[in-house]
Protein backbone atom coordinates (compact mmCIF):
# COMPACT_ATOMS: atom_id res chain seq x y z
CA UNK A 1 0.00 0.00 0.00
CA UNK A 2 2.83 2.41 0.79
CA UNK A 3 6.43 2.44 -1.06
CA UNK A 4 9.13 4.25 0.01
CA UNK A 5 12.04 4.91 -1.93
CA UNK A 6 15.17 6.90 -0.68
CA UNK A 7 13.85 9.59 0.21
CA UNK A 8 15.88 12.65 1.24
CA UNK A 9 14.95 15.96 2.48
CA UNK A 10 17.81 19.10 2.43
CA UNK A 11 16.98 22.62 3.99
CA UNK A 12 19.99 24.14 2.76
CA UNK A 13 23.39 22.17 4.56
CA UNK A 14 21.03 20.43 6.48
CA UNK A 15 19.75 16.70 6.12
CA UNK A 16 16.60 16.19 7.35
CA UNK A 17 16.04 12.83 6.01
CA UNK A 18 18.47 10.62 4.80
CA UNK A 19 17.60 7.98 1.79
CA UNK A 20 14.87 6.83 3.85
CA UNK A 21 12.77 3.69 2.08
CA UNK A 22 10.49 0.99 3.50
CA UNK A 23 7.41 0.08 2.71
CA UNK A 24 3.95 -0.99 4.27
CA UNK A 25 1.44 -3.54 3.72
CA UNK A 26 -2.18 -3.44 3.47
CA UNK A 27 -3.68 -3.01 7.07
CA UNK A 28 -1.15 -2.59 8.42
CA UNK A 29 -0.28 -0.31 11.73
CA UNK A 30 3.13 1.11 11.69
CA UNK A 31 4.30 2.61 14.27
CA UNK A 32 6.91 5.61 12.80
CA UNK A 33 9.05 5.92 16.50
CA UNK A 34 12.02 8.29 16.90
CA UNK A 35 13.17 11.01 19.75
CA UNK A 36 11.66 14.91 18.90
CA UNK A 37 13.65 16.07 16.21
CA UNK A 38 14.33 13.05 14.38
CA UNK A 39 12.72 13.32 11.29
CA UNK A 40 9.44 11.82 11.62
CA UNK A 41 7.08 15.04 10.94
CA UNK A 42 9.28 15.85 7.82
CA UNK A 43 8.64 12.55 6.42
CA UNK A 44 4.96 12.51 6.65
CA UNK A 45 4.47 15.87 5.18
CA UNK A 46 6.66 14.72 2.38
CA UNK A 47 4.02 11.60 2.23
CA UNK A 48 1.24 14.11 2.10
CA UNK A 49 2.87 16.08 -0.43
CA UNK A 50 2.68 19.08 1.52
CA UNK A 51 6.73 19.12 1.08
CA UNK A 52 8.72 18.05 -2.05
CA UNK A 53 11.61 15.67 -1.43
CA UNK A 54 14.83 17.08 -2.48
CA UNK A 55 15.48 13.34 -3.88
CA UNK A 56 13.74 9.95 -3.78
CA UNK A 57 10.01 9.38 -4.44
CA UNK A 58 7.41 7.07 -2.78
CA UNK A 59 4.36 5.74 -4.01
CA UNK A 60 0.59 5.40 -1.95
CA UNK A 61 -2.19 3.16 -3.17
CA UNK A 62 -0.52 2.91 -6.42
CA UNK A 63 0.22 6.85 -7.46
CA UNK A 64 3.66 8.61 -7.12
CA UNK A 65 3.68 11.62 -4.81
CA UNK A 66 5.86 13.30 -7.30
CA UNK A 67 4.12 12.24 -10.35
CA UNK A 68 0.50 12.42 -9.20
CA UNK A 69 0.18 14.19 -6.13
CA UNK A 70 -3.63 15.08 -6.14
CA UNK A 71 -4.58 11.72 -6.57
CA UNK A 72 -2.35 10.85 -4.00
CA UNK A 73 -3.91 13.29 -1.44
CA UNK A 74 -7.55 11.37 -2.43
CA UNK A 75 -5.98 8.53 -1.05
CA UNK A 76 -4.79 9.75 2.33
CA UNK A 77 -6.64 10.38 5.35
CA UNK A 78 -4.22 13.04 7.41
CA UNK A 79 -4.17 14.13 10.94
CA UNK A 80 -1.36 17.00 11.93
CA UNK A 81 -0.15 16.99 15.38
CA UNK A 82 -2.26 20.25 15.89
CA UNK A 83 -5.37 18.99 14.37
CA UNK A 84 -6.38 21.89 11.28
CA UNK A 85 -9.95 23.13 13.39
CA UNK A 86 -11.62 26.39 12.79
CA UNK A 87 -12.31 27.41 16.35
CA UNK A 88 -16.05 29.14 15.30
CA UNK A 89 -17.37 26.24 13.75
CA UNK A 90 -19.48 24.07 15.15
CA UNK A 91 -18.74 20.27 14.76
CA UNK A 92 -20.98 19.64 12.38
CA UNK A 93 -20.49 22.60 9.85
CA UNK A 94 -16.83 22.10 10.12
CA UNK A 95 -16.80 18.48 8.71
CA UNK A 96 -19.70 19.10 6.50
CA UNK A 97 -17.57 21.83 5.08
CA UNK A 98 -14.45 19.51 5.06
CA UNK A 99 -17.15 17.31 3.06
CA UNK A 100 -17.80 19.30 0.54
CA UNK A 101 -13.86 20.34 0.31
CA UNK A 102 -13.33 16.32 -1.03
CA UNK A 103 -15.89 16.64 -3.16
CA UNK A 104 -18.42 14.18 -1.35
CA UNK A 105 -22.30 13.95 -3.05
CA UNK A 106 -24.48 15.00 -0.94
CA UNK A 107 -26.15 11.34 -0.71
CA UNK A 108 -21.74 10.50 0.58
CA UNK A 109 -22.23 13.02 3.02
CA UNK A 110 -24.65 11.63 4.76
CA UNK A 111 -23.39 7.77 4.90
CA UNK A 112 -20.12 9.15 6.00
CA UNK A 113 -21.42 11.43 8.60
CA UNK A 114 -23.60 9.06 9.93
CA UNK A 115 -20.72 6.89 10.42
CA UNK A 116 -18.65 8.91 11.76
CA UNK A 117 -21.02 10.06 14.59
CA UNK A 118 -20.93 6.50 16.22
CA UNK A 119 -16.64 5.79 15.24
CA UNK A 120 -15.87 8.57 16.60
CA UNK A 121 -18.36 9.36 19.52
CA UNK A 122 -18.89 12.66 18.63
CA UNK A 123 -22.69 12.84 19.54
CA UNK A 124 -22.40 14.83 22.82
CA UNK A 125 -20.75 17.56 21.08
CA UNK A 126 -22.20 17.58 17.66
CA UNK A 127 -23.74 20.88 17.81
CA UNK A 128 -21.19 22.35 19.75
CA UNK A 129 -18.56 25.18 18.61
CA UNK A 130 -15.04 23.67 18.56
CA UNK A 131 -14.03 26.43 20.86
CA UNK A 132 -16.48 24.82 23.62
CA UNK A 133 -14.97 21.43 23.47
CA UNK A 134 -12.22 19.39 25.65
CA UNK A 135 -8.73 18.02 24.12
CA UNK A 136 -9.70 14.84 23.40
CA UNK A 137 -12.71 15.62 21.58
CA UNK A 138 -11.11 17.93 19.44
CA UNK A 139 -8.46 14.95 18.65
CA UNK A 140 -11.70 12.90 17.72
CA UNK A 141 -12.67 15.72 15.23
CA UNK A 142 -9.65 16.14 13.18
CA UNK A 143 -9.58 12.08 13.02
CA UNK A 144 -13.16 12.43 11.14
CA UNK A 145 -11.98 15.33 9.15
CA UNK A 146 -9.23 12.28 7.64
CA UNK A 147 -11.93 9.88 7.54
CA UNK A 148 -14.43 11.63 6.17
CA UNK A 149 -13.68 10.35 2.87
CA UNK A 150 -13.07 7.07 3.53
CA UNK A 151 -9.26 7.09 2.42
CA UNK A 152 -7.33 4.10 1.69
CA UNK A 153 -4.19 5.25 3.90
CA UNK A 154 -4.41 7.55 7.41
CA UNK A 155 -1.29 9.65 8.30
CA UNK A 156 -1.26 10.18 11.93
CA UNK A 157 1.24 12.59 13.61
CA UNK A 158 1.47 12.28 17.48
CA UNK A 159 -2.16 11.47 17.73
CA UNK A 160 -2.07 10.74 21.36
CA UNK A 161 -0.08 13.90 22.13
CA UNK A 162 -1.89 16.33 25.05
CA UNK A 163 -4.63 13.41 25.83
CA UNK A 164 -5.29 11.91 29.34
CA UNK A 165 -5.13 8.56 30.04
CA UNK A 166 -8.11 7.35 29.32
CA UNK A 167 -8.00 9.96 26.34
CA UNK A 168 -5.50 7.99 25.00
CA UNK A 169 -7.33 4.54 25.60
CA UNK A 170 -10.27 5.60 23.65
CA UNK A 171 -8.11 6.81 20.22
CA UNK A 172 -6.24 3.51 20.90
CA UNK A 173 -9.18 1.64 20.67
CA UNK A 174 -10.72 3.95 17.91
CA UNK A 175 -7.22 3.04 15.84
CA UNK A 176 -7.36 -0.96 16.05
CA UNK A 177 -11.04 -0.59 14.78
CA UNK A 178 -9.87 1.19 11.55
CA UNK A 179 -7.37 -0.55 11.15
CA UNK A 180 -9.52 -3.73 9.60
CA UNK A 181 -9.99 -1.72 6.73
CA UNK A 182 -6.94 0.91 6.28
CA UNK A 183 -3.43 1.07 6.02
CA UNK A 184 -2.11 3.45 9.27
CA UNK A 185 1.49 5.11 9.92
CA UNK A 186 1.27 6.74 12.99
CA UNK A 187 4.09 8.77 14.36
CA UNK A 188 5.52 9.23 18.06
CA UNK A 189 8.06 9.66 20.73
CA UNK A 190 6.54 7.68 23.12
CA UNK A 191 7.12 3.91 23.61
CA UNK A 192 4.06 2.99 25.03
CA UNK A 193 2.28 3.85 22.36
CA UNK A 194 4.44 2.36 19.59
CA UNK A 195 3.69 -1.04 21.72
CA UNK A 196 -0.01 -0.70 22.33
CA UNK A 197 -0.89 -0.05 18.79
CA UNK A 198 1.67 -0.84 16.15
CA UNK A 199 1.75 -4.30 14.24
CA UNK A 200 5.61 -3.09 12.77
CA UNK A 201 7.76 -0.86 14.07
CA UNK A 202 10.57 1.67 12.03
CA UNK A 203 12.52 3.82 14.32
CA UNK A 204 14.40 6.83 12.84
CA UNK A 205 17.00 8.87 14.24
CA UNK A 206 19.06 11.74 12.64
CA UNK A 207 16.42 11.45 8.98
CA UNK A 208 17.87 7.89 8.44
CA UNK A 209 15.82 4.58 9.20
CA UNK A 210 18.20 2.62 12.25
CA UNK A 211 15.50 -0.25 12.60
CA UNK A 212 12.67 -1.98 10.83
CA UNK A 213 10.50 -4.69 12.11
CA UNK A 214 8.22 -6.17 15.38
CA UNK A 215 9.20 -5.58 18.35
CA UNK A 216 11.10 -9.19 19.24
CA UNK A 217 13.14 -8.52 15.84
CA UNK A 218 14.21 -4.92 17.06
CA UNK A 219 15.39 -6.26 20.28
CA UNK A 220 17.23 -8.88 18.98
CA UNK A 221 19.51 -6.59 16.83
CA UNK A 222 19.82 -3.87 19.38
CA UNK A 223 21.16 -5.21 22.41
CA UNK A 224 23.20 -8.23 20.85
CA UNK A 225 23.04 -10.02 23.79
CA UNK A 226 20.12 -13.22 25.45
CA UNK A 227 18.85 -12.88 28.39
CA UNK A 228 17.50 -16.30 29.77
CA UNK A 229 15.81 -16.44 33.24
CA UNK A 230 15.97 -20.00 35.30
CA UNK A 231 14.62 -21.61 38.47
CA UNK A 232 16.09 -24.54 40.20
CA UNK A 233 15.71 -26.57 43.27
CA UNK A 234 19.31 -27.01 44.65
CA UNK A 235 21.80 -25.15 47.02
CA UNK A 236 22.27 -21.76 45.84
CA UNK A 237 25.94 -21.67 45.65
CA UNK A 238 25.93 -24.98 44.21
CA UNK A 239 23.83 -23.76 41.29
CA UNK A 240 25.63 -20.43 40.81
CA UNK A 241 29.26 -22.41 40.52
CA UNK A 242 28.09 -24.98 38.18
CA UNK A 243 26.35 -22.07 35.41
CA UNK A 244 30.19 -20.29 35.84
CA UNK A 245 31.25 -22.93 35.10
CA UNK A 246 29.70 -23.22 31.75
CA UNK A 247 31.59 -20.34 30.53
CA UNK A 248 29.18 -19.05 28.82
CA UNK A 249 27.59 -16.27 31.03
CA UNK A 250 29.05 -12.41 30.77
CA UNK A 251 26.51 -11.64 33.74
CA UNK A 252 24.90 -13.93 36.35
CA UNK A 253 22.59 -11.99 38.94
CA UNK A 254 20.49 -13.81 41.74
CA UNK A 255 17.32 -12.81 41.87
CA UNK A 256 16.24 -14.62 45.17
CA UNK A 257 14.60 -17.62 46.28
CA UNK A 258 10.76 -18.71 44.67
CA UNK A 259 10.20 -21.19 47.82
CA UNK A 260 10.08 -24.66 47.91
CA UNK A 261 14.27 -24.76 47.20
CA UNK A 262 13.88 -22.77 44.18
CA UNK A 263 16.91 -21.06 43.51
CA UNK A 264 16.41 -18.11 40.55
CA UNK A 265 19.13 -16.82 38.36
CA UNK A 266 19.17 -14.13 35.53
CA UNK A 267 21.74 -15.09 33.08
CA UNK A 268 23.38 -12.63 30.07
CA UNK A 269 25.33 -14.54 27.13
CA UNK A 270 26.61 -13.21 23.88
CA UNK A 271 24.04 -13.76 21.01
CA UNK A 272 24.39 -17.13 19.38
CA UNK A 273 25.54 -18.84 22.37
CA UNK A 274 23.21 -21.91 22.95
CA UNK A 275 22.77 -21.13 26.80
CA UNK A 276 19.54 -22.94 26.69
CA UNK A 277 20.27 -25.69 25.59
CA UNK A 278 23.50 -25.53 27.97
CA UNK A 279 21.29 -24.83 30.84
CA UNK A 280 18.95 -27.54 30.21
CA UNK A 281 21.84 -29.78 29.80
CA UNK A 282 23.20 -29.30 33.10
CA UNK A 283 20.03 -29.36 34.72
CA UNK A 284 19.54 -32.93 33.33
CA UNK A 285 23.00 -34.42 33.97
CA UNK A 286 22.94 -33.29 37.87
CA UNK A 287 19.36 -34.32 38.07
CA UNK A 288 18.01 -31.11 39.58
CA UNK A 289 14.27 -30.65 39.11
CA UNK A 290 14.05 -27.64 37.23
CA UNK A 291 11.39 -24.92 37.70
CA UNK A 292 11.81 -22.16 35.49
CA UNK A 293 13.64 -21.97 32.14
CA UNK A 294 12.74 -19.00 29.93
CA UNK A 295 14.31 -16.71 27.32
CA UNK A 296 13.15 -12.98 27.65
CA UNK A 297 13.93 -10.20 24.84
CA UNK A 298 15.00 -6.43 25.62
CA UNK A 299 11.92 -4.33 26.36
CA UNK A 300 12.37 -1.73 23.66
CA UNK A 301 12.65 1.06 26.10
CA UNK A 302 16.20 -1.13 26.04
CA UNK A 303 16.46 -1.70 21.99
CA UNK A 304 15.53 1.61 21.67
CA UNK A 305 18.43 3.40 24.08
CA UNK A 306 20.98 0.72 22.54
CA UNK A 307 20.28 2.16 19.12
CA UNK A 308 20.13 5.92 19.51
CA UNK A 309 23.22 6.05 21.79
CA UNK A 310 25.94 6.50 19.35
CA UNK A 311 23.96 9.45 17.65
CA UNK A 312 24.83 12.92 18.45
CA UNK A 313 21.74 15.04 18.98
CA UNK A 314 20.62 17.67 16.32
CA UNK A 315 18.22 20.21 15.66
CA UNK A 316 15.53 18.41 13.03
CA UNK A 317 12.23 20.03 11.29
Amino acid sequence: MISIKSLGMRYGTFTALNKVSFQVEEGEILGLLGPNGAGKTTLMRVLTTYLYPTEGTAQIAGYDIIANPIEVRRQIGYLPETAPLYMDMRVDEYLEFVGRARGLSPNEMKQRIDWLLNACSLKPVWKHTLFEISRGYRQRVGLAQALIHDPKVLILDEPTSGLDPLQIIEIRDLVHSLAKKKTIIFSTHILQEVEALADRIVIINEGKIVADGTREEIAKRAIGIQRVRVAIQAEKNEVKQAIEGLNACSEIHYEGCLGSGYERFLLRADAGVPLLRMIDEMVRNRKWPLGELVEESASLEESFIALLKPAKSKVML
